[in-house]
């Protein structure tokens, strides 16, 4: 089939369909029932971004959203898109230290935040970042230490001293003169900055990536079409928003297709599993692990998921056998996207009616107007069919670079213009990819990428550590787990617990080492480099010796 990119920005599209089909519904909440229309929803983005507009957001402004999949995350997101703001997607698992990093560097304007989750209130964090909130009007926030912050907005009715909510931004928007919103909404262009993710690097600090409407908009489409969507399509979305798997590979294909949108505000097996059924959804995305808990949920056999034809298993290693059982039990047949958020974050993906082998072994073929490259790291040439090298792609997905780090971007994006994944990969006689290995120490854990490098920062700071070095240790349910290599001051004493303490509250929870070690030395090459590939064979040795079950 033949494909042309399109150069419509996110507001081109969500109008369109408003246009089109209005009455059509669009965002499904099925928990509560909640349902907005094409119609609805646009009307609805429109007052949000005219009160946006109204506390001094404008094109280019950063403004960044913490939340979970509530009801308006999308609202804020398309709000941003129709006045040229960026949206910067803060992990909702991120801590005081993180979230006061991601502020600085990001030099938000505003922060859109909830009450948070089970383990963490957002508000609280954001008193202790901002202690001018609890003295200040609202839109008059003048922080010492975060002299660009100028708004918090609380997502929902509640009211908090020193911040907007919802409905007193939309009321803004009502009440404000639209030639200023008109004149934004004309001036934004599909090459502009929409979205900014942050994504950890091997240089210990995370990195605001810079995603186009371009980029992010035909990454979505190719991603539908790979899976035959239409308009007709229901797709149940229980994966993260924050994440590019869930606001690119599951709405943007949405939003360029023209289908509804199934939400889930937080992964629960059950609540997805019945809005998939209630709903009749088509489609259903999420990582290997939300798989497992659907199919092991013990209310399995209660839901009718006939509807079910496709879906994207993606965010960490998909067992062949796994992919099996979802489809012979679930009813669709699954695809598998690989890249990452600076690909946009599709490079390739296998189509819906791949034979089985290629669906259940490989990462599939190149998307359409990308040109993915398996190099020889050392030499940058590339190499043989059936050779092992670096997983490289050039093309419309491409970030636009890293938020005002023209170094980091120059070491990811070679002169020739080719991202380099740092993910090693091969590419079989059929122009299929499977990727081997990594050339990164990153660690992937049910779906969540995390650099050892920062957590070695982080813990170089507890009194006691003279060193530290953390790997992946192998898990059954997530695929990896992070340990924790620590070398000990002379005479210093700490316990598993004394590291685990010093984490907690500090750094999101799936980023705590699972296990700790105390090591006398590490493996070295030749010329005294840390071998980390053999920290991963370490920890089972050492496992095994202590009695720890790995699972």
């Amino acid at each position: 089939m033949s494909y042309q990119l399109s150069e419509k920005t996110l507001g081109d599209y969500l109008e369109h369909w408003a246009k089109v089909t209005p009455d059509k519904e669009y965002i499904v909440y099925s928990d509560r029932d909640l349902r907005f229309t094409w119609s609805q929803f646009n009307s609805r983005v429109d007052d949000m971004a005219r009160g946006l507009v109204a506390i001094g957001v404008t094109k280019g402004t950063h403004v960044g959203l913490w939340a979970q999949n509530v009801p308006d995350w999308l609202t804020f997101l398309y709000a941003c898109a129709k006045i040229g703001a960026v949206c910067i997607t803060v992990n909702t698992n991120y801590k005081q230290n993180e979230l006061e990093y991601l502020c600085k560097d990001s030099d938000m304007h505003t922060l859109c935040l909830t009450d948070g989750t089970w383990e963490s209130n957002y508000v609280d964090m954001a008193y202790a970042m901002l202690p001018e909130l609890r003295e200040c009007e609202r839109g008059h926030l003048k922080s010492k230490k975060f002299p660009k912050l100028k708004n918090v907005v609380y997502i929902g009715q509640e009211k908090y001293r020193g911040m907007y909510n919802t409905a007193e931004i939309l009321l803004l928007g009502e009440n404000t003169e639209d030639d200023e919103f008109q004149r934004l909404r004309k001036s934004v262009t599909c090459h502009d900055v929409v979205n900014m993710q942050y994504t950890s690097g091997t240089t210990g600090f995370p990195k605001g990536v810079m995603l186009t409407h371009y980029g992010i908009a035909n990454d979505g489409f190719l991603t539908g079409e790979h899976m035959h969507f239409t308009q007709n399509d229901k797709l149940c979305v229980c994966v993260p928003l924050f994440h590019c798997f869930g606001v690119v590979l599951a709405t943007m294909n949405c939003l360029t297709h023209g289908c509804t949108e199934v939400l889930v505000e937080r992964f629960d097996p059950l609540v997805t599993l019945a809005s998939v059924h209630k709903e009749r959804c088509t489609a259903l995305y999420g990582v290997p692990t939300m798989f497992i808990a659907e199919l092991n949920h013990p209310m399995f056999d209660m839901f009718d998921l006939t509807c079910l034809r496709t879906g994207i298993m993606a965010g960490s290693l998909c067992p062949i056998e796994l992919m099996r059982k979802v489809e012979d039990k679930m009813h669709l047949r699954v695809t598998s996207v690989y890249g990452l958020t600076e690909s946009s974050p599709g490079m390739s993906q296998t189509r819906i009616d791949d034979p089985d082998e290629v669906r259940y072994t490989t990462v599939g073929r190149d998307y359409e107007f990308v040109d993915v490259k398996v190099l020889d790291p050392e030499t940058g040439a590339e190499v043989p069919v059936g050779t092992q090298g670096e997983m490289c792609c050039k093309g419309f997905n491409v970030m636009k670079g890293y938020y005002k780090n023209p170094q980091a971007t120059a070491e990811t994006i070679d002169a020739n213009g080719y991202l380099h994944s740092g993910d090693l990969g091969v590419k079989d006689e059929n122009g299929n990819y499977r990727i081997t290995g990594r050339i990164k120490d990153m660690i992937i854990r049910g779906g969540e990428n995390i650099y050892p490098r920062e957590i070695e920062e982080f813990l170089y700071h507890l009194d006691g550590v003279r060193d530290v070095q953390v790997a992946g240790v192998p898990s059954k349910k997530y695929g990896e787990e992070v340990g924790a290599f620590i070398i000990l001051n002379e005479g210093a004493q700490l316990t598993v617990e004394d590291v685990r303490d010093y984490c907690r509250g500090r750094i999101a929870r799936y980023k705590i080492p699972k296990y700790v070690f105390f090591v006398k030395e590490y493996p070295l090459t030749g010329s005294g480099k840390i071998q980390k590939f053999k920290l991963r064979e370490l920890s089972l040795k050492l496992c095994a010796e202590q009695g720890i079950e790995v699972i």
